[in-house]
């Protein structure tokens, strides 16, 4: 099955315009800090941005020179093998567990893994749901 793990959630929203991408990427890496999942959106006027780093308080210090308010929210991480039915097995086992998803994104590209980010009504319900042995 998958392999799921808690994270903190960095959400925040800037001006929407030319360059903000490159502004978050250059304060959060001159912090030291590596971007392990990154999900930036259009909102009308604004640019919304959901980053998970593995050292939430040193990427909210670089951020606040851009003026965000940042806040965190828990979200699991599932890693799962990069082949068709993986989503459906994650989703199902959710589903099951009468886990409602809240939010989803993912990637995997061309590796053997892949990484879904998953906001959900239970998230420690979730990871017990995600972890356990399902019976045969």
């Amino acid at each position: 099955m998958a392999k799921a793990k808690e994270w903190q959630l960095l959400s925040f929203a800037l001006p929407n315009k030319t360059g903000q991408l490159a502004a978050v990427s250059d304060l959060i890496g001159a912090a030291g800090v590596n971007i392990e999942a990154l999900l930036a959106v259009e909102s009308g006027s604004q640019a919304e941005f959901r980053i998970i780093v593995a050292r939430n308080a040193k990427a909210k210090k670089a951020l606040a020179a851009l003026g965000a308010d940042v806040a965190e929210t828990p979200v699991l991480c599932v890693d799962m093998p990069n082949k068709a039915g993986s989503l459906k097995k994650v989703a199902l086992r959710l589903a099951e567990a009468s886990i409602n998803i809240n939010r989803a994104w993912a990637t995997s590209f061309r590796g053997k893994t892949a990484t879904l980010v998953l906001q959900t009504s239970d998230d420690k319900k979730a990871l017990q749901a995600l972890t356990k042995k399902k019976k045969k």
